[in-house]
Protein backbone atom coordinates (compact mmCIF):
# COMPACT_ATOMS: atom_id res chain seq x y z
CA UNK A 1 0.00 0.00 0.00
CA UNK A 2 2.81 2.42 0.84
CA UNK A 3 4.14 2.09 -2.72
CA UNK A 4 1.04 3.59 -4.26
CA UNK A 5 1.59 6.87 -6.13
CA UNK A 6 0.95 9.78 -3.79
CA UNK A 7 -2.00 10.94 -5.92
CA UNK A 8 -3.76 7.59 -5.41
CA UNK A 9 -2.83 7.64 -1.74
CA UNK A 10 -4.48 11.04 -1.48
CA UNK A 11 -7.64 9.87 -3.23
CA UNK A 12 -7.96 6.99 -0.77
CA UNK A 13 -7.32 9.35 2.14
CA UNK A 14 -10.01 11.78 0.99
CA UNK A 15 -12.56 9.00 0.56
CA UNK A 16 -11.71 7.36 3.89
CA UNK A 17 -11.88 10.69 5.72
CA UNK A 18 -15.26 11.49 4.16
CA UNK A 19 -16.66 8.12 5.18
CA UNK A 20 -15.27 8.43 8.71
CA UNK A 21 -16.73 11.92 9.09
CA UNK A 22 -20.15 10.68 7.93
CA UNK A 23 -20.02 7.79 10.43
CA UNK A 24 -19.38 10.25 13.26
CA UNK A 25 -22.67 12.07 12.68
CA UNK A 26 -24.90 9.53 14.52
CA UNK A 27 -22.54 9.73 17.50
CA UNK A 28 -23.13 13.45 18.02
CA UNK A 29 -25.39 14.57 20.90
CA UNK A 30 -28.98 15.21 19.87
CA UNK A 31 -28.72 18.84 20.98
CA UNK A 32 -25.85 19.51 18.56
CA UNK A 33 -26.94 21.56 15.56
CA UNK A 34 -25.14 19.79 12.72
CA UNK A 35 -24.41 21.62 9.45
CA UNK A 36 -22.69 20.72 6.18
CA UNK A 37 -19.77 22.95 7.18
CA UNK A 38 -19.18 20.78 10.24
CA UNK A 39 -18.97 17.69 8.04
CA UNK A 40 -16.58 19.38 5.61
CA UNK A 41 -14.16 20.58 8.26
CA UNK A 42 -14.33 17.29 10.16
CA UNK A 43 -13.42 15.51 6.92
CA UNK A 44 -10.53 17.93 6.35
CA UNK A 45 -9.14 17.31 9.84
CA UNK A 46 -9.40 13.55 9.45
CA UNK A 47 -7.73 13.72 6.04
CA UNK A 48 -4.77 15.61 7.50
CA UNK A 49 -4.49 13.01 10.29
CA UNK A 50 -4.49 10.15 7.79
CA UNK A 51 -1.97 11.96 5.60
CA UNK A 52 0.39 12.36 8.54
CA UNK A 53 -0.07 8.70 9.47
CA UNK A 54 0.82 7.70 5.88
CA UNK A 55 3.89 9.96 6.11
CA UNK A 56 3.03 12.00 3.06
CA UNK A 57 5.08 15.16 2.40
CA UNK A 58 3.91 18.19 4.45
CA UNK A 59 2.50 20.06 1.45
CA UNK A 60 0.05 17.22 0.83
CA UNK A 61 -1.33 17.73 4.33
CA UNK A 62 -2.07 21.35 3.44
CA UNK A 63 -3.82 20.20 0.27
CA UNK A 64 -5.94 17.74 2.27
CA UNK A 65 -6.84 20.48 4.74
CA UNK A 66 -8.05 22.86 2.07
CA UNK A 67 -9.50 20.55 -0.60
CA UNK A 68 -13.07 19.91 0.57
CA UNK A 69 -13.51 23.40 2.15
CA UNK A 70 -12.46 24.87 -1.20
CA UNK A 71 -15.03 22.70 -2.98
CA UNK A 72 -17.73 23.89 -0.55
CA UNK A 73 -16.79 27.54 -1.09
CA UNK A 74 -16.85 27.07 -4.86
CA UNK A 75 -20.33 25.53 -4.69
CA UNK A 76 -21.61 28.34 -2.49
CA UNK A 77 -20.18 30.90 -4.91
CA UNK A 78 -22.41 29.56 -7.68
CA UNK A 79 -19.69 29.48 -10.30
CA UNK A 80 -20.66 28.41 -13.83
CA UNK A 81 -20.21 24.68 -14.46
CA UNK A 82 -17.84 25.43 -17.33
CA UNK A 83 -15.30 26.72 -14.79
CA UNK A 84 -14.93 23.24 -13.36
CA UNK A 85 -14.61 21.72 -16.82
CA UNK A 86 -11.89 24.20 -17.75
CA UNK A 87 -10.06 23.60 -14.47
CA UNK A 88 -10.17 19.84 -15.05
CA UNK A 89 -8.99 20.17 -18.66
CA UNK A 90 -6.12 22.44 -17.61
CA UNK A 91 -5.03 19.99 -14.93
CA UNK A 92 -5.01 17.14 -17.43
CA UNK A 93 -3.05 19.13 -20.01
CA UNK A 94 -0.41 20.31 -17.52
CA UNK A 95 -0.08 17.27 -15.27
CA UNK A 96 -1.10 14.47 -17.68
CA UNK A 97 0.34 11.25 -16.23
CA UNK A 98 1.73 12.59 -12.92
CA UNK A 99 -0.31 9.93 -11.11
CA UNK A 100 1.76 7.27 -12.91
CA UNK A 101 5.19 8.89 -13.08
CA UNK A 102 4.91 10.59 -9.66
CA UNK A 103 6.62 13.62 -11.22
CA UNK A 104 4.66 16.88 -10.86
CA UNK A 105 5.40 20.03 -12.85
CA UNK A 106 8.50 21.55 -11.22
CA UNK A 107 10.08 24.70 -12.65
CA UNK A 108 13.73 25.38 -11.88
CA UNK A 109 14.70 28.87 -10.73
CA UNK A 110 17.30 31.26 -12.12
CA UNK A 111 19.74 30.48 -9.28
CA UNK A 112 19.71 26.80 -10.14
CA UNK A 113 20.19 27.57 -13.83
CA UNK A 114 23.25 29.71 -13.11
CA UNK A 115 24.75 26.91 -11.03
CA UNK A 116 23.97 24.41 -13.78
CA UNK A 117 25.73 26.60 -16.36
CA UNK A 118 28.90 26.49 -14.25
CA UNK A 119 29.05 22.69 -14.65
CA UNK A 120 28.88 22.64 -18.44
CA UNK A 121 31.89 22.56 -20.82
CA UNK A 122 32.81 26.00 -22.08
CA UNK A 123 35.04 25.27 -25.08
CA UNK A 124 33.76 22.12 -26.76
CA UNK A 125 30.64 20.88 -28.42
CA UNK A 126 28.14 18.90 -26.39
CA UNK A 127 24.55 17.69 -26.49
CA UNK A 128 22.40 18.52 -23.48
CA UNK A 129 18.94 17.22 -22.61
CA UNK A 130 16.51 18.34 -19.92
CA UNK A 131 14.34 15.41 -18.82
CA UNK A 132 10.92 16.80 -17.97
CA UNK A 133 11.67 20.19 -19.52
CA UNK A 134 8.44 21.88 -18.45
CA UNK A 135 8.10 25.26 -20.17
CA UNK A 136 11.62 25.05 -21.63
CA UNK A 137 13.31 27.46 -19.23
CA UNK A 138 16.56 25.52 -18.82
CA UNK A 139 17.35 24.93 -22.53
CA UNK A 140 16.43 28.54 -23.40
CA UNK A 141 18.62 29.92 -20.61
CA UNK A 142 21.63 27.79 -21.51
CA UNK A 143 21.39 28.10 -25.28
CA UNK A 144 22.34 31.78 -25.32
CA UNK A 145 25.37 31.10 -23.10
CA UNK A 146 26.78 28.04 -24.87
CA UNK A 147 26.88 28.57 -28.64
CA UNK A 148 28.66 25.23 -29.12
CA UNK A 149 25.99 23.30 -27.26
CA UNK A 150 22.91 21.63 -28.74
CA UNK A 151 19.97 21.70 -26.36
CA UNK A 152 17.02 19.35 -26.14
CA UNK A 153 14.07 18.94 -23.83
CA UNK A 154 11.56 16.16 -23.40
CA UNK A 155 8.17 16.60 -21.74
CA UNK A 156 5.21 14.22 -21.58
CA UNK A 157 2.51 16.73 -20.57
CA UNK A 158 0.89 18.31 -23.65
CA UNK A 159 0.51 21.91 -22.44
CA UNK A 160 4.10 22.56 -21.26
CA UNK A 161 5.47 20.84 -24.36
CA UNK A 162 3.29 22.97 -26.65
CA UNK A 163 4.28 26.17 -24.82
CA UNK A 164 7.95 25.25 -25.22
CA UNK A 165 7.52 24.69 -28.95
CA UNK A 166 5.73 28.01 -29.39
CA UNK A 167 8.40 29.86 -27.41
CA UNK A 168 11.13 28.28 -29.55
CA UNK A 169 9.34 29.26 -32.73
CA UNK A 170 8.71 32.84 -31.62
CA UNK A 171 12.27 33.45 -30.42
CA UNK A 172 14.07 31.62 -33.22
CA UNK A 173 15.62 29.19 -30.74
CA UNK A 174 17.41 26.07 -32.02
CA UNK A 175 16.40 24.09 -28.93
CA UNK A 176 14.47 20.93 -29.78
CA UNK A 177 11.50 19.93 -27.61
CA UNK A 178 10.14 16.41 -27.85
CA UNK A 179 6.86 15.16 -26.44
CA UNK A 180 8.05 11.86 -25.09
CA UNK A 181 8.50 9.85 -21.92
CA UNK A 182 12.17 10.14 -20.95
CA UNK A 183 12.13 6.44 -20.07
CA UNK A 184 11.83 5.67 -23.78
CA UNK A 185 14.81 7.78 -24.80
CA UNK A 186 18.31 6.52 -25.46
CA UNK A 187 20.46 8.65 -23.17
CA UNK A 188 23.59 7.54 -25.03
CA UNK A 189 22.81 10.32 -27.53
CA UNK A 190 23.67 13.03 -24.99
CA UNK A 191 26.78 14.32 -23.24
CA UNK A 192 24.90 15.98 -20.38
CA UNK A 193 21.63 14.70 -18.93
CA UNK A 194 19.79 17.01 -16.53
CA UNK A 195 16.72 16.16 -14.45
CA UNK A 196 14.50 17.96 -11.95
CA UNK A 197 11.95 15.25 -11.25
CA UNK A 198 11.01 13.76 -7.86
CA UNK A 199 12.44 11.33 -5.29
CA UNK A 200 10.14 8.58 -6.59
CA UNK A 201 11.62 8.83 -10.09
CA UNK A 202 15.29 8.82 -9.16
CA UNK A 203 15.96 5.05 -8.70
CA UNK A 204 14.61 4.19 -12.14
CA UNK A 205 16.30 7.15 -13.80
CA UNK A 206 19.64 6.33 -12.20
CA UNK A 207 19.41 2.77 -13.49
CA UNK A 208 18.62 4.10 -16.96
CA UNK A 209 21.57 6.51 -16.81
CA UNK A 210 23.98 3.79 -15.71
CA UNK A 211 22.75 1.47 -18.44
CA UNK A 212 22.70 3.93 -21.33
CA UNK A 213 25.02 6.87 -20.77
CA UNK A 214 28.51 6.74 -22.24
CA UNK A 215 31.69 6.84 -20.16
CA UNK A 216 32.76 10.39 -19.37
CA UNK A 217 29.31 11.94 -19.80
CA UNK A 218 27.61 13.92 -17.04
CA UNK A 219 24.39 13.18 -15.17
CA UNK A 220 22.97 16.06 -13.11
CA UNK A 221 19.97 16.10 -10.78
CA UNK A 222 18.49 19.21 -9.24
CA UNK A 223 17.25 18.92 -5.63
CA UNK A 224 16.95 15.11 -5.59
CA UNK A 225 20.01 12.91 -4.92
CA UNK A 226 20.33 9.23 -5.71
CA UNK A 227 19.96 7.09 -2.59
CA UNK A 228 23.20 5.30 -1.75
CA UNK A 229 25.16 6.99 -4.56
CA UNK A 230 27.23 9.95 -3.30
CA UNK A 231 27.62 12.52 -6.10
CA UNK A 232 31.00 13.28 -7.63
CA UNK A 233 30.16 16.96 -7.23
CA UNK A 234 27.57 18.86 -5.21
CA UNK A 235 26.78 22.51 -5.86
CA UNK A 236 24.59 24.01 -3.15
CA UNK A 237 23.04 27.46 -2.92
CA UNK A 238 20.97 26.17 -0.01
CA UNK A 239 22.51 22.89 1.16
CA UNK A 240 20.12 20.00 0.60
CA UNK A 241 17.42 22.33 -0.69
CA UNK A 242 15.68 23.20 -3.91
CA UNK A 243 18.75 24.78 -5.53
CA UNK A 244 21.23 21.98 -4.79
CA UNK A 245 22.75 20.29 -7.83
CA UNK A 246 24.09 16.73 -7.67
CA UNK A 247 26.42 15.63 -10.48
CA UNK A 248 27.85 12.23 -11.39
CA UNK A 249 30.53 11.52 -13.98
CA UNK A 250 29.50 8.30 -15.71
Amino acid sequence: MARLPVSLQSLLIQCAAAQAAALLIPLLPGSFHFTLSHLVFAQAGLAVTLSRAWRQPPWWQLLHLGFLPAVLLALQAGLPHTIYLLAFASSVLFYWSSFRTRVPLYLSGRKARRQLAALLPQRRRFRFIDLGSGLGGVPFYLESRFPKGRFYGTEIAPAPWFISRVRARLTGSRAVFMRNDYGRLDLARFDVVFAFLSPAAMPGLWHQAQTQMRSGTLFISLAFPVAGRPPDQCVAHDAGGRHTLYAWRM
